[in-house]
């Protein structure tokens, strides 16, 4: 029997559903075996015979796998749209999804292609130090190890919102276009944090460990404000010195020890908050991984404690 439509028969054949799609007719027998383009009959011979939507829903269907889509996920728009007549969320859904997966692939070769430049850019003879260093961070990065320094840092049971808001300013976001520059920075980062702290030094300054977990809830939500301040007197070039800023730094501490703002609290928290070289090389990778090329770095918790510490001990501070 002929597969082919007539006037008085406006069913296809496969052969000719596959050919007017554009598509083998393997193509359309795998689409209906699996339930996506239902046959209307079989001729006496036992040839799939299609209706006359079957071509508009095999264009749909090819339409929707070179969008990438899964059987399943096609399945799902085509139930949809045999609801409701036409598609909705479904489809929705998975182009949202596929957009998102996309984009991580994409961030994923950009870091690629900048390890590689990297790689491609360094002197021979610092090359093999290089791809060590590089090759412990994933494309794109995770930021779980730089997580997991910091909560190893700060005290024990302190609240999970408290913890969770210093983390959001603490770790870096890795860029999703970022220069070769900016993932050796994120790599040095990388490294120091999964570096063992050096011996015979605590994670915590003496002032942090001191006012317990509740307390040091209050420390880091006072500390947060001070150092938005001080990162404004950052970017209008002003040297460190009595005001605002400092004020609500030295408040911060006096919060969380239950005691008052005095001259002679002052002295003691600049005796109680010595350098931390470790720290000042984290923020200032921060920096390198937050700032595009040729752009300006912006403040950071780091820049702006250095700055309110520098404020605190100079003379009219006190």
């Amino acid at each position: 029997m002929s597969t082919t439509t007539t006037p008085y028969d406006d069913r296809y054949g496969i052969g000719e559903l596959a050919e007017r799609a554009g598509v083998t007719v393997k193509t359309v027998r795998f689409y209906s075996d699996r339930g996506l383009l239902p046959e209307s009959s079989r001729t006496t011979g036992g040839h799939r015979r299609y209706g006359p939507g079957a071509l508009d829903r095999l264009r749909l269907i090819r339409a929707l796998r070179s969008l990438g889509l899964a059987v399943p996920e096609i399945r799902r728009v085509l139930d949809e749209q045999d609801r409701h007549g036409g598609p909705g969320d479904a489809l929705e859904e998975a182009v949202a999804g596929h957009l998102s997966a996309l984009g991580g692939q994409l961030t994923a070769l950009r870091w690629r292609e900048a390890a590689l430049r990297l790689v491609q850019e360094c002197p021979p003879g610092e090359r093999p130090d290089r791809l060590r260093l590089i090759g412990t961070v994933t494309a794109p990065p995770s930021t779980a190890p730089l997580a997991r320094f910091w909560r190893g840092w700060l005290p024990a049971r302190m609240p999970a919102r408290a913890v969770a808001a210093f983390l959001e300013v603490a770790v870096p976001r890795p860029p999703e276009d970022p220069a070769p520059a900016q993932v050796l920075a994120f790599a040095r980062l990388n490294a120091l944090t999964g570096a063992p702290c050096p011996p015979g030094r605590q994670t915590q300054p003496e002032a942090h460990r001191a006012v317990g977990p509740r307390g040091a809830a209050v420390l880091y939500e006072g500390l947060a404000e001070a150092y938005e301040l001080a990162g404004v007197a950052l970017r209008r070039g002003r040297a460190p010195g009595a005001g605002e800023a400092l004020d609500c730094f030295v408040a911060a501490y006096a919060s969380a020890y239950g005691t008052r703002d005095t001259p002679g609290f002052r002295e003691l928290l600049a005796g109680r908050l010595p350098a931390e070289p470790r720290l000042d090389r984290y923020w200032e990778l921060v920096a390198e991984v937050r700032t595009p090329p040729g752009g300006r770095p912006e403040p950071t918790p780091g820049t702006a404690h250095d700055w309110l510490l520098a404020a605190l001990t100079a003379p009219a501070a006190a």
